[in-house]
């Protein structure tokens, strides 16, 4: 009686298992040689045909935005190989937005480094050669000051 129970669990085991298996999609891969800092298209990716853990899934997740690495063809795309397309270009002149207790002062800055809308960026303040951290803004502005994580470095 123990035996018929026990193939009776481990029936119900696989079957409750099975649907996991066949529910996982397929990894997107990269139809050609993308380039970072190029912007993903509609054409550039497809499904692979095997599931790689990690790898993206869904397209609307990476089409339009940048990738961050070389993309190779017939390769797993991961999350973090792509982001949003840069807003801010290394070198560029930025304003610098600092904010404290309700006083906002702005300020000239020469970004250090390539971003996108919500990321952080190193930014050297013109006018006192200081290196600060801040968040770009969707305009393009840098924020620090009164932000988690963002501030004097």
């Amino acid at each position: 009686m123990a035996t018929g129970l026990r193939l009776a669990l481990t029936g119900l085991i696989l079957t409750v298992a099975m649907p996991d298996a066949a529910a996982a999609a397929e990894a997107l891969i990269a139809t050609r040689t993308i380039r970072a800092t190029e912007i993903v298209g509609p054409g550039d990716i497809a499904p692979g045909g095997s599931v790689v853990p990690g790898a993206l899934t869904d397209p609307d997740r990476a089409v339009g935005q940048e990738a961050r690495v070389i993309l190779y063809a017939g390769r797993p795309i991961r999350p973090g190989d792509l982001g949003p397309p840069a807003l801010v270009e290394r070198n560029a002149t930025v304003t610098l937005v600092f904010r404290r207790n309700g006083l906002s002062i702005l300020a000239d800055g020469r970004a250090l480094g390539r971003a996108g809308p919500g990321e952080a960026l190193r930014v050297m303040n013109l006018a006192s050669r200081n290196t600060v951290t801040g968040i770009v803004g969707p305009d393009g502005s840098v924020q620090v000051g009164d932000m988690p994580g963002a501030g004097h470095r």
